[in-house]
């Protein structure tokens, strides 16, 4: 048997933590020296204590977890339990780091406000593109990483179902949706026949007679401060954005830093003066 600090050094708990689960009935002791009050614990009640911290772990209460065990849980049941609290706390991590990508983008805007680099922009005009591309929906911005990588994965999916092979690189394009969202258009440049089916539709992008372009390198989470460069050499070069930048992934390994996507928003000039050099 064990003393009760050798079963808390076993079972990774503390002493104190011990004697509340014999306080509250949720883990008795094997056994209770009459003399001295010494509790000792079997091997075999490691087993109980796994269960209640694995239960306490998924957010139920002590009381749940006594009643849990009471009914007698089985071992694939809590596993079962665990696997779906593990993918619950996986995707939290997932969203934190998004926001906190998002967050740390919008700090390096904050940080580069009054920087002008025009010589990362770049005016040309864009021809008309075939891509093959679904559609999905966002509530806003903060929304779109959720989105737009599954409707990539099912993009190519469907296309390698029917045979089509992409023939350039991906290109997203955004525009208001009718509730005020967005819709997102997740695209790739293919050699196809035009159609729809099934919500795979393929279709012409238009030809842009001008677009302000400018080249990001990262992951899209920290595109914030691209786009607004962007924005702001627009105003200050007599420009007037006439819609959303098309996204064009021009290279996208497994390590995300080492993304390269051109922003391309179509402009016009306004009736503005242009600073002078322009």
């Amino acid at each position: 048997m064990f003393t009760i600090g050798d079963f808390a050094r076993h079972g990774r708990v503390s002493v104190r933590m011990l004697r509340h689960y014999d306080a509250t009935g949720l883990l008795r002791p094997a056994h209770v020296d009459p003399a001295t009050g010494y509790r000792y614990y079997t091997a075999a009640q490691l087993a109980r204590l796994n269960r209640v911290i694995a239960l306490k772990d998924l957010g139920f209460t002590l009381r749940q977890v006594q009643l849990i065990l009471d009914e007698k849980v089985t071992t694939e049941e809590l596993r079962a339990m665990l696997r779906l609290r593990r993918a619950e706390l996986e995707a939290a991590m997932t969203a934190a780091a998004a926001r906190l990508a998002q967050v740390e983008a919008r700090l390096r805007s904050i940080e580069s406000e009054g920087q002008m680099p025009s010589s990362d922009v770049v005016l040309k005009s864009l021809p008309s593109v075939r891509v093959a591309e679904l559609t999905g929906s966002a509530p806003d911005f903060d929304a779109i990483g959720s989105i737009i990588q599954p409707l990539y994965e099912e993009l190519f999916r469907r296309l390698e179902a029917a045979g089509i092979a992409p023939s350039g690189p991906g290109i997203t394009c955004y525009e208001v949706a009718p509730d005020g969202g967005l819709l997102i258009h997740a695209g790739v440049e293919v050699s196809a026949p035009l159609g729809e089916d099934d919500g795979l539709r393929i279709v012409d992008l238009p030809p842009v007679e001008q677009a302000a372009t400018i080249m990001h390198r990262g992951s899209m989470e920290t595109v914030l401060p691209t786009v607004q460069t962007l924005g702001r050499w627009i105003d200050a070069n007599g420009y007037r954005s006439t819609g959303y930048p098309r996204e064009i992934n021009l290279a996208y390994p497994d390590d995300h830093d080492g993304w390269v996507t051109e922003l391309q928003e179509p402009v016009i000039v306004t009736d503005r003066p242009r600073p002078r050099g322009e």
